[in-house]
């Protein structure tokens, strides 16, 4: 394949999926000094990017003709099948050396199949999930984990270091989208204990604001107690990450775990309580709202306390 070469100003890059995290991250490569070309199924969510002066295309296969460098993240793997492997996918519409970078949280053997896919047709292929939620986006603090080869990897860094800051290759294609099942694993047990702590405090008597002074700092502290324990108190459930795609992630994770023959009971816990969530009407909502499912076992109205 032809060297790869990634510049801005000279490299073109096209980003599809423009909304709670892919807004803020295509921002940032056009802040670096990339062109952009943007496609999303709602164009109204690309209207900031196209101020910007992104370009719009109809399709992600006339996103692929117009760039060398294409990223996609959205929703679930039906999504990611049909942005990259579709009639009017990116691979369709790429040329020889181009790379094809799928940052949606994903199926590790869907991005292998990406990845062969587009070996077979000259062009480079990349799974690179993030972590951070909307708060890393917005700041370029992204953790981005990547898989496929190194030195394709490698010549991405002005993009990467656009938008994150810990930037990891991991290994062959499909091993960022194994990391960030180990990544949903641990935030998903850690999310109980946030909100099953935050209920007792409640429940105690506490004042919540006072208690955070005491437990974040210390060996009880972790990002999710940080971050979402003072959205869950001031009742901000407006998705950094939407209920549903940690249900999809989760269900990825655990199907990976009985491939593997590996138990993972308090993630299969975690997940039947966000599904309870979703039933009681929260699956767009964001992965904080959890505290009102475990609320509700107690018949306790946290909206009102």
């Amino acid at each position: 394949m032809p060297q790869l070469t990634i510049q801005p100003g000279q490299t073109k890059i096209g980003f599809i999926g423009t909304g709670v995290m892919g807004r803020s991250m295509a921002g940032h490569l056009i802040k670096a000094g990339f062109s952009l070309s943007v496609y999303s199924r709602t164009k109204e969510k690309s209207q900031d990017l196209l101020d910007q002066g992104a370009q719009w295309c109809d399709s992600p296969k006339a996103v692929a003709e117009q760039s060398d460098v294409v990223f996609a993240i959205v929703g679930f793997p039906k999504d990611v099948r049909e942005v990259f492997l579709g009639e009017q996918g990116t691979l369709a519409g790429a040329k020889e050396g181009s790379v094809l970078v799928d940052m949606t949280t994903s199926e590790p053997s869907l991005a292998v199949e990406i990845y062969e896919a587009a070996k077979a047709k000259g062009v480079h292929a990349v799974d690179a999930p993030v972590s951070g939620g909307d708060i890393g986006a917005r700041n370029a603090a992204l953790s981005i984990m990547i898989g496929g080869d190194e030195d394709v990897v490698t010549a991405l860094n002005p993009c990467w270091e656009a938008m994150g800051k810990t930037i990891v290759y991991q290994g062959k294609a499909g091993s960022g989208q194994h990391t960030k099942m180990v990544n949903q694993t641990l935030i998903a047990t850690g999310m109980i204990g946030v909100c099953e702590a935050l209920l007792y405090a409640y429940k105690a008597g506490l004042d919540l604001e006072t208690v955070m002074k005491s437990v974040s700092s210390g060996a009880a502290g972790s990002w999710s107690l940080s971050n979402y324990g003072p959205r869950m108190m001031k009742n901000d459930f407006d998705p950094g990450f939407f209920v549903e795609h940690f249900i999809k992630d989760m269900g990825i994770a655990l199907a990976e775990a009985r491939r593997m023959q590996i138990s993972l009971p308090g993630l299969a816990m975690a997940q039947q309580l966000y599904i309870s969530l979703q039933a009681l009407g929260h699956g767009r909502d964001g992965v904080q709202a959890l505290v009102l499912a475990l609320a509700e076992m107690s018949r306790i109205d946290w909206k009102s306390r």
